[in-house]
């Protein structure tokens, strides 16, 4: 049997994850006539049923898909409303390219071509996938998110973020703010910028904000080009998970906590503020 292209995540998916699923697709599906839709688990589903989403998409193609924030929206061709499949992965959703029959237990949906299958794949199904017939409804599902991550401009960074009441780590994550930083891009971009996660927004100043915008830049290009965070033993990813974990810049033993509610990683020297 032979596999090839597998997109996969083996943590929460983000930005650069759901960039490397973009990537699996537009490689090895798009173009292609999609022969039909197997709905394994419609648990997976949102706002279609298997049956609905079966007729909608067999027949069809898929056109280039792109990516707005975790969210990976895929146009359909032919299509003269603009219709489209949004994916979002959750904590544990992935896709896969496969040519094999061989299917995975958290394989939920299988889009089937005649040289293979697109899986999306999702153990804890808490997003999933929906069915958009138009434009107008990309943009309802896209509306509540803020500026992608990646596109972010360091004037649109102090807008959105310097003036806002709480902490700056919570801040980030807020998909209406920022959307595309999850728990590890945030801890690995406040390091870098030697900012404390529990520091108030409206304590940020103007260097602050150049110095987290150019290194979120910085962790992103990175990250994007791995197609995850990359567990590097220089980068903050790399020793957080080891309780007695040493900062990779000064060899601090990290400070372990809950900040904004998530479980967040720092050294209390280098991040001292």
């Amino acid at each position: 049997m032979q596999r090839s292209a597998i997109g996969y995540c083996e943590t929460v998916p983000e930005l650069p994850d759901v960039e490397g699923f973009r990537r699996v697709l537009a490689d090895h599906a798009v173009g292609r006539r999609i022969r039909g839709v197997d709905v394994l688990d419609a648990g997976v589903l949102r706002g279609v049923t298997g049956p609905e989403l079966h007729r909608a998409l067999a027949g069809h193609q898929f056109r280039p898909p792109w990516r707005h924030g975790k969210h990976l929206v895929v146009p359909l061709t032919p299509s003269r409303r603009q219709a489209a499949v949004l994916l979002h992965f959750g904590m544990t959703g992935s896709l896969h390219w496969a040519t094999d029959a061989d299917r995975h237990r958290f394989d939920r949906v299988v889009f089937r071509f005649a040289q293979g299958e697109l899986r999306l794949r999702d153990m804890r199904k808490l997003h999933g996938l929906r069915y958009a017939p138009d434009q107008a409804a990309i943009e309802r599902v896209l509306d509540k998110l803020g500026p992608d991550a990646a596109d972010l401009t360091a004037p649109e960074l102090r807008d959105r973020v310097a003036d806002r009441r709480g902490q700056v780590k919570p801040a980030l994550m807020d998909q209406s703010v920022v959307a595309g930083l999850g728990n590890l891009l945030v801890d690995e971009i406040l390091w870098r910028a030697r900012i404390n996660p529990r520091r108030a927004c409206t304590q940020l100043d103007a260097a602050d904000i150049r110095r987290l915008h150019a290194r979120m830049r910085t962790v992103l290009r990175q990250s994007v080009r791995a197609g995850r965070v990359p567990p590097r033993p220089t980068w903050l990813t790399g020793r957080r998970d080891d309780p007695s974990g040493s900062c990779p810049r000064c060899g601090t033993t990290l400070s372990h906590a809950r900040v904004g509610g998530r479980g967040t990683t720092w050294c209390r020297l280098c991040q001292a503020r």
